[in-house]
């Protein structure tokens, strides 16, 4: 299937049925009188995130959902009938964005969580609505309201815990296939992963969601590269994993590209908190591991773990760091006075 997480999408509900003049015309009732019916009400537009969906490549084929309006009244005080509703089923995580892809109108973060998008017109009076001890025969009826047109973005954000940045071939897949049974394709070359991969990692009989996104490469919040598309992906963990390819020749320049990237596109993302891991250490002999180490720690100021994912040293050690962050985002969200589910 393929990956798509931004659609422009164009909704709209119905209009209200307009109503009915009509009077009684019986054989055999003496005086007759007003018995035009109200119109229906029109089709309301929905979001709904549902599960099972991990990408919005629906949109894609189909952009127009128009809901139906509502019928006419009729005599004998019948009311048309309301038109149906149109819901969009979304993946949850799915932002609801303005046409100006600034207002966010929803954000879908829970399943069954619903959205109401455009609100279908009333549906007209008839004319024995209007009928008084004054005005005993009424031949004007009102029409129905029209329905609500616009335009609305729906952005795909993936619901993970931890999410992986770094330059391109830092070992980001490679990573994350031997730690889940995610299976990203792994290559010599950049730009491998064209889009993100998720994958569930356990340690210490814990389980979390990691989400993995293209390389970022220098200027990549200016466009370069596949650019800084991808990044959103990542704004909803509640830590970040730096790889850093400690076969490069500027191990210092690698994170510092990094990290003004990050702070390029959303200080709140700069701001997360990091794990930096030092990758491929199983390519470089002692000297040079220390050295590398010493530089990256000196760039980021902070610790710097070292690993090889593709001889899984260290890598333990690594998922541990992630979850001592992660864990209490966990307790946060668990009710007070509850103690946590354990299988």
């Amino acid at each position: 299937m393929k990956f798509l997480d931004l659609a422009k999408v164009y909704i709209r509900s119905g209009g209200g049925g307009a109503g009915c003049v009509s009077f009684r015309r019986e054989k055999f009732i003496e005086y007759g009188g007003p018995d035009g019916g109200d119109g229906g009400r029109g089709g309301n537009v929905w979001a709904e995130a549902v599960e099972g969906l991990n990408t919005l490549i629906d949109f894609r084929y189909q952009q127009h959902f128009f809901a139906k309006s509502g019928q006419h009244g009729m005599g004998a005080q019948r009311t048309g009938a309301s038109g149906d509703d149109i819901v969009l089923r979304v993946p949850a995580g799915t932002e609801i964005l303005d046409e100006d892809q600034e207002t966010v109108i929803a954000d879908l973060t829970e399943p069954g969580t619903r959205v109401l998008l455009a609100r279908g017109g009333n549906g007209g009076f008839g004319n024995l609505h209007f009928k008084s001890s004054t005005n005993r025969a009424p031949r004007h009826a009102n029409p129905g309201q029209p329905g609500v047109e616009r335009t609305i973005w729906l952005r795909l954000k993936l619901i993970a815990d931890a999410g992986l940045v770094g330059l391109p071939n830092a070992g980001k897949s490679t990573f994350l296939a031997a730690v889940s049974n995610a299976r990203p394709k792994i290559a010599d070359y950049p730009f491998t992963t064209l889009h993100p991969n998720l994958g569930v990692v356990g340690v210490d009989g814990r389980e979390f969601v990691m989400a993995d996104i293209p390389g970022l490469i220098e200027g990549a919040s200016e466009g370069r590269g596949l650019g800084d598309q991808f990044l959103g992906h990542v704004e909803r963990c509640a830590v970040l994993l730096h790889l850093v390819d400690g076969t490069s020749q500027d191990v210092a320049g690698d994170a510092r590209t990094i990290l003004t990237e990050l702070a390029a596109y959303s200080p709140v993302l700069a701001a997360k908190p990091r794990v930096t891991v030092l990758n491929k250490i199983d390519a470089l002999d002692d000297d040079s591991l220390q050295a590398a180490r010493q530089a990256l720690q000196n760039e980021t100021g902070g610790p710097v773990l070292m690993m090889s994912g593709v001889a899984r040293t260290g890598v333990t050690e690594v998922l541990r760091a992630l979850w001592s962050r992660i864990e209490p985002t966990r307790r946060k969200d668990e009710p007070e006075g509850q103690a946590p589910w354990r299988p």
